[in-house]
């Protein structure tokens, strides 16, 4: 970790404990989680045997990590070729998902968790393998499964991608190279057929945190954190909805040990976050001198600067768009899922990202470099004279 971050999170730490609340935050919900209080112990579940298929990737180890925390018993199914010092005193089944699972024949598990990318026929060979060895199939899907986003609120009844919606004939279709939303559905379905009464299927929305490669996130504390003028895009009331892959990997845990069935959305907060709440809570955390500059939607969109590629997190809230980050989620918080603090997955994302290769640290600007954002800034004032 840099000593400057180091210093600046020493600092910021202090002045969340004198109220931070002056650095400009928007709510007084986030205010009460500024000093990223533990989240109190859901009730236990039983304890289960959990078979993770993969668990060495992004997400794979928190979900471990979770389930270890919460008292379950781990056994780990992937080629064994992936970060072997991870989980050492793990049980490791080595196969391989193209269709050797033999190491788990005569097999029991309570619960099997599949976190398979874009490969419904990975699904299909698991379930098949696994229908009498498991009790229940959880599969981590993707909010991308939706067809569009146009009801406020949104939730799990929203009909999903098929191929004929995706335009897609599925006769000439190559089944391992669909579009990712569409193969996410038709994985859910694939998981639906084999255990219609034992499944659960997570739908998480943009997954963020520590151990995330993909900088869609890490990218406005990182900005933030060096200060100046920031580019904010669209209007301040924008909502957006995201999941810490801790919060994800604790729903799923818990969800092993109550025996949880059924649909859930993985997003957060539980009440939509308008992106300046976003903003200005990532600038809580560090002590840079920054101020936001909103530029709408249709001058970035000119500039070919797009929501979820350029401008990470943030979607427009067009029509089609509009309740993309507006999900019901009472059933959800009702089955145990709960929310870190902002501030804690800012801290932790930063943590990280100071912790990897100078190298890898400057790619966090191949997608929207400083230079470009100056430039549209400067462009930005220019129209209002």
């Amino acid at each position: 970790m840099s000593n400057d971050f180091s210093r600046r999170l020493f600092l910021s730490r202090a002045a969340v404990a004198t109220g931070a609340l002056g650095l400009g935050l928007t709510n007084t919900a986030l205010g009460k989680g500024l000093g990223a209080t533990p989240l109190a112990p859901l009730p236990p579940g039983r304890p289960a045997k959990v078979l993770v298929l993969g668990g060495t990737g992004f997400i794979g180890p928190h979900q471990v990590q979770s389930l270890l925390d919460q008292g379950h018993e781990v056994t780990l199914f992937n080629r064994g070729r992936s970060a072997p010092e991870m989980f050492k005193d793990l049980e490791r089944l080595v196969g391989d998902r193209n269709g050797d699972y033999r190491t788990l024949e005569g097999r029991q598990w309570d619960v099997v968790i599949d976190n398979a990318r874009s490969r419904p026929d990975w699904i299909t060979m698991a379930g098949e393998a696994l229908q009498d060895s498991v009790d229940y199939y959880y599969f981590v899907s993707s909010r991308s499964v939706y067809q569009n986003y146009l009801d406020i609120p949104m939730n799990a009844e929203r009909p999903t991608k098929t191929f004929k919606s995706s335009f897609i004939d599925p006769e000439a279709a190559d089944i391992t190279k669909l579009p990712y939303g569409l193969a996410k559905a038709e994985s859910e379905r694939e998981v639906m057929r084999l255990f219609p009464e034992r499944h659960g299927i997570f739908r998480p929305g943009l997954i963020v945190g520590p151990g995330d490669p993909t900088d869609r996130f890490t990218y406005w504390p990182v900005r933030i954190q060096r200060g100046g003028e920031v580019l904010a895009p669209g209007e301040p009331g924008d909502t957006v909805q995201i999941i810490d892959v801790r919060d994800l990997g604790d729903f799923m845990a818990h969800s092993a040990g109550q025996r949880h069935a059924g649909i859930f959305n993985l997003v957060g907060p539980a009440t939509p976050r308008p992106m300046s709440e976003l903003l200005y809570g990532i600038r809580a955390v560090t002590t840079a001198e920054t101020s936001f500059t909103w530029v709408p939607r249709h001058f970035l969109w000119k500039r070919g600067i797009m929501g979820y590629r350029e401008m990470p997190v943030w979607l427009a809230p067009i029509l089609i768009n509009r309740g993309y980050a507006q999900f019901d989620l009472s059933n959800e918080v009702a089955h145990g899922l709960r929310f870190r603090s902002l501030v804690d997955t800012t801290v932790a994302t930063l943590e990280f990202h100071f912790s990897r290769t100078p190298e890898r640290q400057a790619e966090i600007w191949s997608a929207f470099d400083m230079q470009r954002e100056a430039r549209v800034l400067s462009e930005w004032h220019l129209s209002q004279v």
